[in-house]
């Protein structure tokens, strides 16, 4: 095995001598890889400010009727959030309902009903 000296300095003193392995090194190098593999891949993402402004306005107001209710679901089912709708779907045994996004559970649970 091969070690690798590093200087650590701290308050008591000054450029302390610490021995790390080859294999701690390698998974911190791996460790920053992956968290900037995330941050360019969040980056890119941003879905919601890439979608229209008229489909922001209708997210941004949804939000304000949930912050409005105290986040207590509406009685109707376009004011319940993917979570809420998803335990309706499931009570009523909905089949292909985890793959299911907002509206396709409004869809499925109104057919069902």
């Amino acid at each position: 095995m091969h070690a690798v000296w590093i200087v650590v300095s701290s308050r008591k003193r000054r450029n302390d001598v610490a021995e790390v392995s080859e294999s701690d090194c390698k998974a911190t190098e791996a460790a920053k890889r992956n968290v900037k593999r995330a941050q360019e891949a969040a980056k890119r993402k941003r879905t919601i400010a890439n979608l229209p402004e008229a489909t922001r306005r209708g997210l941004a107001e949804q939000a304000r009727k949930g912050r409005e209710r105290g986040g207590r679901p509406g009685h109707a089912l376009e004011d319940r959030n993917r979570e809420q709708l998803y335990e309706i779907a499931r009570e009523m045994d909905l089949r292909g309902r985890s793959k299911m996004g907002k509206w396709e559970l409004i869809d499925a649970i109104r057919a069902a009903r």
